[in-house]
């Protein structure tokens, strides 16, 4: 049976760049498809909102296998942004989950300017509460550069996408930057509404016996528990270098980790890996977020955020 949050005088309620989140709770983009595959261990209804693999305009096939490769306290993907395009989410995904009750965050992905605009205009007519513009992707304009390491290639996508909707726009940020503080500045002053982070760091795995790597392309998204210190460090550089919200990301998979990403600055928080080993890991954080409050007399979960005492 679908697990639901146990009930809490605490107010869980907060507001993500103008998106309502009935608690500070989403899933990591790639880690829940649109919730189908998990709606037999969680009520997705019950989430801050359900944040949707990432979505291209006519769907990319995704990297060659193997494509994954665990480690001692991470996993190492490298999918390629697999995905069967965004026609497909509106027929199928995006009605069952406004079936559901849930809140649609749609993670958008593009090789191009034009791409990311074009997901967007063709989703303003679906059921989805806000955007989360994936920076991360290769840019076909920039000769392969990932948009969200150049400074100009952010201001200029999030500017688009801006023009696109009235729709909070939250831009997911990559780690794998000199300072992200300034890409950071960057999306905030081209329109953005929040930010989130962080995407995974980049990573690789080999076999000592076959002397190969163990992804197909070498080098692939680091994530899990072992990135959480740097994604805290980066969450409460940026928290305390722009004004919009932040969305923070990176090894949660209690209540103690998610506090501990509010404490230093997001509004809330994504569950991405955990789920992979726990498929009710977003219920449990939700839980032990309660715990947390009612355990040290905290009535709304709003007094958490950016509450670290240095």
């Amino acid at each position: 049976m679908a697990r639901k949050p146990r009930h809490t005088n605490v107010n869980l309620a907060v507001n993500l760049g103008g998106l309502p989140m009935k608690n500070p709770v989403t899933v990591g983009s790639g880690t829940f498809g649109a919730g189908m595959e998990y709606a037999d261990f969680v009520d997705v209804a019950a989430l801050g909102a359900v944040t949707t693999k990432g979505v291209s305009l006519n769907g990319w096939e995704g990297n060659a296998t193997p494509r994954i490769a665990e480690t001692a306290s991470g996993l190492l993907n490298s999918i390629g942004l697999q995905n069967p395009g965004v026609a497909h989410l509106k027929e199928v995904e995006l009605p069952w989950l406004a079936a559901q009750g849930a809140t649609a965050m749609v993670n958008v992905s593009g090789h191009s300017f034009d791409e990311y605009v074009a997901v967007i205009e063709a989703l303003e007519d679906a059921p989805v509460a806000a955007y989360e513009v994936n920076i991360s992707c290769p840019n076909v304009d920039a000769g392969g550069m990932t948009m969200g390491c150049h400074v100009p290639s952010v201001e200029k996508v999030v500017r688009l996408c801006r023009a696109a909707t009235k729709r909070p726009l939250i831009v997911k940020l990559t780690p794998n930057v000199t300072d992200i503080t300034e890409i950071a500045r960057a999306a905030e002053a081209a329109g953005a509404d929040g930010v989130s982070l962080i995407n995974t760091l980049l990573g690789m795995a080999i076999d000592a016996r076959t002397r190969r790597p163990q992804l197909a392309r070498v080098v692939g998204g680091y994530s899990g528990p072992a990135v959480k210190p740097v994604a805290l460090r980066m969450v409460w550089q940026v928290a305390n270098a722009v004004s919009v919200p932040v969305l923070g990301m990176g090894g949660v998979s209690c209540g103690t980790d998610a506090v501990e990403f509010m404490l230093a600055g997001a509004t809330a928080v994504a569950v991405g890996t955990a789920n992979f080993a726990n498929p009710t890991a977003t219920v449990d954080v939700i839980d032990g977020i309660i715990d947390y409050c009612e355990q040290y007399g905290v009535t709304d979960v709003n007094e958490l955020i950016g509450a670290l005492e240095c």
